[in-house]
C-alpha cells in the first residue's frame, strides 16, 4: 500500500496510472548494470518515479573526466567508489525506496547471482562482452534486457524480451572494437531517459515497446530513426547456435540517413 507522503510525492504519476500502477511500481526490482553516464540518468529518473529497489553494480572509482557526463557524481567524490557515490544521491533523492550498491565487475561467474530475482536489467555498459553476458543472463532468467549505447553525439536503444523478441545477439553477431570513445554529456541523458521510459512501461504493462526495433538518435542533425531487425534461427544466445550468426535488419518507414563519419 501506498502511504500518504508517496500519494503526494506520485501524484502526477497516479493521474496517468492509478494507484495500482504506482504500487506495481514500488514493488518491482531493477538491475542497473553500471553507475556511469547512461546508469546516472537511468537510476536518477527510476528512483525517483517510485521503482522500489534497484540494484546497482559498478566496479570503478570516480574521476574528473567522468563528470561531463556522469550526474550521479559530483567533483566532491572524485576518488570515491561510483557504487557508494551513487547510493548517497539516489537515497537522497528518494528517501522511500531501497538502493543496493554492489562494487564488483560483473563476469561469468557472478552475473546470475547478481542479478538474482530482478525483474529486468539495464544495459548501462561501456563494452560488448558485458552486454553480451546480461543478454545471455536475461534469456536465461526470462526477464527483459533493456539496451543503451552511446558516442559522441549518437546513441541507440532496444528492448529485448525473451522469447518474443529478437536478443542483442540477433541485432550485433560480433562486438565493435573497443575503444576509449568520445561523449558529449547530453547524449546519455537522452538515451538513458529512453531505457528508463521503457523500463516503466515494462513494469505497467502499456505503450508499444522498443522491440525489435532499433532507435538511432542523431544529435548532431537532432533526428531520431529506427530500423527493424528479426530474430536469428542460429543465434548463439536465443536461437539454435547452429550456423551462420547473421542478424537480418529491414529498413522501417523512416530509413536511416547515410551520415558521413
Amino acid at each position: 500500500m501506498l502511504s500518504e507522503r508517496e500519494r503526494e510525492r506520485y501524484k502526477r504519476q497516479i493521474m496517468l496510472f492509478g494507484d495500482a500502477g504506482q504500487e506495481c511500481l514500488k514493488k518491482a526490482h531493477i538491475f542497473i548494470a553500471g553507475a556511469g553516464g547512461l546508469g546516472s540518468p537511468v537510476s536518477i529518473y527510476l528512483a525517483v518515479a517510485g521503482v522500489g529497489n534497484l540494484t546497482v553494480v559498478d566496479k570503478d572509482v570516480v574521476d574528473q573526466s567522468n563528470l561531463n557526463r556522469q550526474i550521479l557524481h559530483y567533483d566532491r567524490d572524485i576518488g570515491r567508489k561510483k557504487v557508494a557515490s551513487a547510493e548517497e544521491k539516489l537515497q537522497a533523492y528518494n528517501p522511500d525506496i531501497t538502493i543496493k550498491v554492489i562494487d564488483t565487475i560483473i563476469d561469468e561467474k557472478n552475473a546470475d547471482r547478481l542479478i538474482g530475482n530482478a525483474d529486468g536489467i539495464v544495459d548501462a555498459m561501456d563494452n560488448y562482452p558485458t552486454r553480451y553476458l546480461l543478454n545471455s543472463i536475461a534469456q536465461k532468467k526470462k526477464i527483459p534486457l533493456f539496451h543503451g549505447a552511446i558516442r559522441g553525439f549518437y546513441g541507440q536503444a532496444t528492448t529485448i524480451i525473451p522469447e518474443k523478441t529478437a536478443c542483442l545477439r540477433c541485432l550485433f553477431p560480433s562486438a565493435p572494437p573497443q575503444e576509449v570513445f568520445p561523449v558529449v554529456g547530453a547524449t546519455p541523458g537522452v538515451i538513458g531517459t529512453i531505457q528508463t521510459t521503457e523500463v516503466l512501461k515494462y513494469l505497467l504493462g502499456t505503450g508499444d515497446l522498443l522491440t525489435n526495433r532499433l532507435l538511432i538518435w542523431d544529435g548532431m542533425a537532432m533526428h531520431m530513426d529506427e530500423i527493424s531487425f528479426e530474430r536469428n534461427p542460429s543465434c548463439i544466445s536465443c536461437g539454435t547456435g547452429c550456423g551462420a550468426s547473421t542478424s537480418r535488419m529491414v529498413a522501417s518507414k523512416n530509413k536511416i540517413r547515410e551520415k558521413k563519419k
